[in-house]
């Protein structure tokens, strides 16, 4: 045991650990060991990120989870790693090479040297989001970091690629696609975030060529898209315009057109709302997937007039050729006011959907696509926890159990209206598509070599590749290799000598590169060197031991992206869930209900609350503030508490320790006294609780009992209480001692999951450490075992009943209605006062001196009988009545003129909180957190009126 210095110094105590942690390799997991496992990967991070509030937050609950299994005696791998983050990293790669000259596009460089910028500023940023997650605390096994563009973890993604198209489920299809003009590529739906956009609706003019003076009038945002529409559809259950269903309207741009290249059918679809707009739309089934969709019902043609960069092409006309989309929209409005054809114009607010890297709004768009058909979806759909059953039962029952459940209803709806995945992208950084195809010189370079081409693509099917042969119509092209077939050929991973052979031929790889997510979905398994080959993976101890996972912490905003198809890919590849519970975390938001944005200047940097506060405080006071299921209200005066809580528990050990005597000495029944009963009895409650909470998923109320059983329970009242005792000596110290230590060594392990950091330091300087096995808390407070309940033999040994909880309980209440009596009289806290106490029941000497000792009493008269005159405030409560003769203490009427004005605000107050509960558009709106502080702070006014009134009238004449 050494010296616990008077302060606490964080940052080198943080420094210290974080060294022994990580020399001492103490995070790795042993697949080799018998123990039962526990097992979490980490949702990785972008490369080149920097840690956000977020980060902490979920960062936090796996350690939390982790570090707890260690104790509980579990083999705990917490695998880490990051995501290459495709879009992101390249777009800000090109930008930075944009801003300092060196390119204005990245075809400048060409692709491999491009990528090598990209690598360039992998290893120079990439590592700083992993160094900051080592700071928080995060106690990964960082001896198997991943990256999602690391050779073995490539190979899994190319594997996985080879097995969906062998099997039919990969294809290459035209479809409509988010198209993000600037950074030329498809985007998935989690890439494009809606802006509200002040725009205009364009009201214009078609002549029903059947019915010469017969117009429709149509409303559209997009008058340059006009060119492209090739009909205009009603609703059959409209009654103003079925009748012209079957008709042809005349397109009135490109207005050099002849008249019959204008002409367009009137066909009717449900699809259409006649309640919005005028009822007749548009179609323009090439550039708005709503049309696309009517396109296909209806075969109509595509004509596509805007080009991959958002410019208009020749289809558009002479008149918008060239013209960016949105100069475009302007001059289509102009040319429709010179045809007589524009209507009206409105100002319109609408959503638009922007990229989200690139800040550009999107284009719906006809391309040229991979696509994957979702594998292993009917047990996926099958896989959630739908009855309120413990997570326990839900993993022995092969179910996933959502917390809080209610996202499991959010997941079965998307599960039933799957589309097929969008997979590819057309960036370069990131996994290229492992498809081989012939150029227009491969028929005669394998003629020329006398090479049966046919036979020679088939025989690789023996080594592992997939050849497949489709028409060109059926590829979206419209022509291929000799005009009618395309060939295509995957390739799987370690198989160079076919790439070269094939490339020696003219075959060329496939330029685009796979989804992001196509890579993060095999993460639970690939980051365990899964390989795809039954005999390699049946034999990979990691694999074996730890998957599938216990826990994922993650967000809903990526329940579908990330999480289904995780859950669709483990029963693919692995044939078993991936994890068994899905912990969703709340948005994180300022104390006023914003989302945290840079733009709004409300989201704090985590290092700096670090160095101001200290890892510890920053973890106390994220879990504080994050109930399960609600997004988290973040103030920073829940880290300056969470510094505060570590102070608390940093003296409260250097003053046991001050008490010197033997560490963890033998606790003696027949000299517990009852306040000595009752801090054991609310440890037992406390411990309850917070594995009841566990088991929930309900961290912050984990840390609500901590604070509550450690600071008022055990530091506020029986410390308090024994200090009259301990400042003794005898048996009676030594076993007030022992307690203390039996106390404390379970708090401390009970708060290392939150505060890894100081519970290390205080298990090893007040010696608890000493008497462990090496492997059970001797070496690290990390593997010292969880605290159970205290057992009925244990209760009945030491003589703990109920009984004696409920007086104790009793008896401080009462203390605390006493010192608001001084608080009543403005009496200043050490100022010594004499109180008359009429005992309820016998009272014992020692109960009479903890009430002199936590009343702050100059004396206190025992006076079963006494009568209270003028100007004597008072109490009356089941453990007796209290009175507090304040003649001669205060000014009389100056406190009750204070007390006066004081009601008076307490009461103004108080009919501002009711109004504001009254209103249901504040109680609709506000998140819970902030109508359960309101309806707190009503509770507590309430209560300090009824005791300013007695106030008042105690001190009247």
């Amino acid at each position: 045991m050494s010296e616990i210095p008077k302060a606490y110094e964080p940052h080198s105590v943080e420094e210290k650990w974080l060294r022994i942690w990580h020399e001492g390799g103490l995070f790795t997991a042993d697949p080799k060991s018998p123990k039962p496992t526990y097992s979490i990967v980490i949702p990785p991070p972008n490369v080149t990120g920097a840690l956000t509030m977020g980060h902490v937050l979920n960062n936090t609950i796996q350690d939390i989870l982790a570090r707890k299994a260690r104790m509980e005696g579990r083999e705990v791998l917490w695998l880490p790693g990051t995501d290459h983050a495709g879009i992101a990293t390249q777009t800000v790669v090109e930008r930075a090479l944009k801003k300092s000259g060196d390119i204005r596009h990245r075809d400048d460089l060409g692709r491999e040297k491009f990528l090598e910028r990209v690598r360039e500023w992998k290893e120079k940023h990439g590592g700083i989001i992993v160094q900051q997650l080592k700071k928080l605390g995060c106690s990964c096994d960082w001896s198997r970091e991943r990256f999602t563009m690391d050779a073995a973890y490539s190979q899994c993604v190319q594997q996985a690629f080879v097995e969906l198209y062998k099997k039919g489920l990969i294809y290459r299809g035209k479809r409509m696609v988010n198209w993000c003009p600037v950074s030329l590529t498809a985007l998935s739906d989690e890439e494009v975030v809606m802006k509200e956009q002040k725009g205009t609706m364009f009201y214009f003019k078609v002549s029903v060529a059947e019915q010469p003076g017969v117009f429709l009038t149509i409303a559209t945002t997009r008058p340059e898209t006009i060119p492209g529409d090739t009909a205009i559809a009603v609703n059959p259950a409209d009654p103003r315009h079925a009748r012209f269903i079957g008709r042809h309207a005349i397109r009135p741009l490109p207005s050099e057109l002849a008249r019959e290249k204008k002409l367009i059918p009137i066909i009717g679809d449900e699809h259409v709302d006649f309640k919005f707009g005028t009822g007749v739309l548009k179609v323009t089934p090439a550039h708005d997937k709503a049309d696309f969709e009517i396109g296909r019902r209806h075969a109509l043609p595509l004509i596509e007039v805007i080009d991959p960069a958002g410019r208009m092409n020749p289809a558009a006309g002479a008149d918008l050729k060239g013209l960016d989309r949105f100069k475009a929209r302007q001059i289509a409005a102009d040319k429709l006011r010179e045809l007589g054809a524009l209507e009206k114009e409105e100002p319109y607010t609408n959503n638009v959907g922007f990229s989200e890297r690139a800040d550009a709004p999107i284009e719906p768009r006809l391309s040229e696509q991979w696509f994957l058909k979702y594998p292993g979806v009917v047990k996926a759909r099958d896989s959630i926890q739908h009855d309120e059953v413990s997570a326990p039962d839900a993993a022995s029952a092969e179910k996933i159990r959502f917390h809080p459940q209610r996202w499991a209803r959010v997941y079965d709806h998307w599960m039933a209206n799957l589309e097929d995945w969008c997979i590819s992208r057309q960036l370069w950084w990131g996994h290229r598509i492992p498809v081989w195809s012939p150029g227009p010189d491969t028929l005669s370079i394998a003629g020329s070599k006398g090479l049966d081409l046919e036979k020679f693509l088939g025989g690789l099917e023996e080594r592992g590749c997939v050849y497949s042969r489709l028409p060109a119509r059926d590829s979206g092209q419209s022509e291929g290799m000799a005009g009618e077939i395309r060939r295509f050929i995957a390739i799987p991973p370690g198989q160079e000598e076919i790439v070269q052979q094939l490339e020696r031929l003219g075959f060329a790889q496939d330029p685009d590169v796979l989804d992001t997510w196509f890579s993060s979905w095999l993460w639970p398994f690939a980051t365990m060197g899964w390989t795809g080959n039954p005999d390699a993976d049946s034999g990979n101890e990691t694999l074996q031991k730890f998957y599938p996972t216990t826990d994922l912490v993650t967000g809903p905003d990526i329940i579908f992206f990330w999480v289904a198809r995780m859950i669709m890919a483990g029963y693919e590849f692995m044939g078993q869930l991936p994890f068994h519970n899905v912990y969703f975390t709340g948005i994180i938001r300022d104390k006023q209900g914003r989302k945290m944005s840079k733009s709004l200047g409300n989201s704090p940097d985590p290092l700096d609350l670090i160095a101001k506060y200290s890892a510890d405080a920053l973890r106390f006071g994220a879990m504080r503030s994050a109930p399960l299921g609600q997004d988290v209200l973040f103030d920073e005066q829940n880290v300056e508490l969470g510094r505060n809580f570590c102070n608390k528990v940093w003296n409260a050990c250097r003053f046991r320790q001050m008490q010197q005597g033997e560490v963890q000495g033998e606790i003696e029944p027949a000299l517990l006294m009852a306040d000595d009963k009752w801090v054991l009895l609310k440890l037992d409650r406390a411990i309850r609780e917070i594995n009841t909470a566990f088991c929930e998923y309900k961290f912050s109320d984990v840390t609500a009992t901590l604070y509550r059983f450690f600071w008022s329970e055990f530091c506020d009242w029986y410390l308090e209480t024994r200090k009259a005792t301990l400042a003794q000596t005898g048996a009676g110290k030594s076993n007030i001692l022992a307690v203390t230590d039996f106390v404390l060594s379970h708090v401390l392990r009970l708060l290392h999951p939150f505060l890894p950091f100081i519970t290390e330091e205080l298990w090893r300087g007040m010696g608890y450490a000493g008497d462990m096995p090496a492997d059970q808390g001797g070496k690290t407070i990390m593997f010292a075992p969880w605290p159970k309940s205290l057992g009925d033999d244990f209760k009945s040994h030491y003589g703990l009943d109920e009984s004696q909880e409920r007086l104790i309980e009793l008896r401080n209440a009462f203390i605390v209605q006493g010192r608001n009596l001084r608080r009543t009289a403005n009496i200043p806290a050490n100022k010594k006062v004499k109180f008359i106490f009429q005992p309820a029941q016998p009272i014992v000497p020692e109960d009479v001196e903890i009430l002199k000792l936590l009343l702050g009493a100059g004396a206190i008269e025992i006076a079963p009988n006494f009568q209270p005159g003028k100007h004597i405030l008072s109490i009356r409560h089941e453990f007796g009545a209290l009175y507090l003769p304040v003649e001669g203490l205060v000014d009389i009427a100056a406190e009750r003129g204070r007390l006066e004005k004081a009601r008076e605000k307490i009461q103004a107050e108080i009919a501002k909180v009711s109004q504001k509960l009254a209103d249901p558009h504040f109680t609709g709106k506000v998140p819970a957190a902030v109508l359960e502080e309101h309806e707190t702070r009503l509770r507590q006014r309430r209560n300090e009126l009824a005791a300013t009134e007695a106030g008042v009238k105690a001190l009247s004449d």
